[in-house]
């Protein structure tokens, strides 16, 4: 049986968008050219290319808040999740070309490029709040305020990204951004993991039962993975491995199929 679509508080999400964005564009504004051409965890991208294509993320919405809808029933963020691994090629693609234009100046251009992006994005949030209000996407329409919270997993997962490329201070995540993501991928997992055989806890955000095998009714659950909100995202989308996150404690595993090594990632 699917996973049930979570319904997220428009206002919120809005709110966890800007602040975000916000933190994004500080970091943006700080970057040398030393630091644009360090490398990432993300194949041959360096920050330039990441930080290109936060750009691009950030300012879909603006760019395309009144393309013509296609005619398809709308999808959910669940919809959205069980998608983007067709789309990887493609946004590379645009990434690289994006660094290659804009965001290919000096560390002042970049900042003010992405400045730019910000303030269309945040210019355009309201539309948000308008009941019924769609946007065209690739894998087709999607109430706004639903799209929303998938650019709130691509900003927290990127932001993540870039903390790793140019350490070792944390980034400043917004924390209903990391609620909202937390969230999401946490259904996105039980979605495509089905069953009750694993508790998987991400305190205080989520709490899920996933996994085929006998299910869970009362008391302690036989099988539980217990890990912080941002491990979970980690592991989700590929930037961390199981194994090291085990060894590392960042996750509690008990069970014998708490091992959920063989279901990562959630997302490519």
């Amino acid at each position: 049986m699917p996973t049930k679509s979570r319904s997220y508080d428009p206002v919120k999400v809005r709110a966890a968008l800007t602040g975000q964005v916000e933190a994004l564009r500080e970091t943006v504004r700080g970057l040398t050219e030393d630091q644009l051409a360090r490398p990432t965890r993300l194949g041959d991208w360096r920050v330039r290319e990441l930080v290109s294509h936060l750009g691009m993320v950030i300012t879909w919405v603006p760019a395309h808040l009144d393309d013509p809808l296609p005619a398809r029933p709308p999808i959910t963020p669940l919809d959205w999740a069980r998608s983007t691994r067709t789309a990887a090629a493609t946004i590379n693609e645009i990434a690289e070309e994006l660094a290659a234009s804009p965001f290919a100046g000096t560390p002042n251009e970049v900042a003010a490029e992405f400045d730019r992006c910000c303030a269309e994005l945040v210019a355009a949030l309201p539309a948000a709040e308008q009941p019924g209000r769609l946007i065209a996407m690739r894998f087709g329409p999607m109430p706004l305020a639903d799209f929303l919270v998938t650019r709130l997993v691509e900003t927290v997962v990127h932001a993540d990204d870039l903390a790793a490329a140019l350490g070792p201070a944390p980034f400043p995540h917004d924390r209903q951004a990391v609620a909202a993501v937390s969230r999401l991928l946490a259904d996105a997992f039980a979605d495509r993991t089905p069953g009750g055989a694993v508790e998987l806890r991400i305190p205080p955000y989520a709490v899920v039962q996933a996994v085929e095998g006998p299910r869970h009714t009362r008391g302690t659950p036989p099988n539980v993975v217990e890990t912080d909100p941002l491990t979970w995202i980690r592991l989700a989308t590929g930037r961390t491995g199981w194994a090291a996150a085990v060894e590392s404690a960042a996750v509690s595993a008990s069970g014998e199929r708490s091992d959920l090594s063989g279901y990562l990632p959630v997302l490519a």
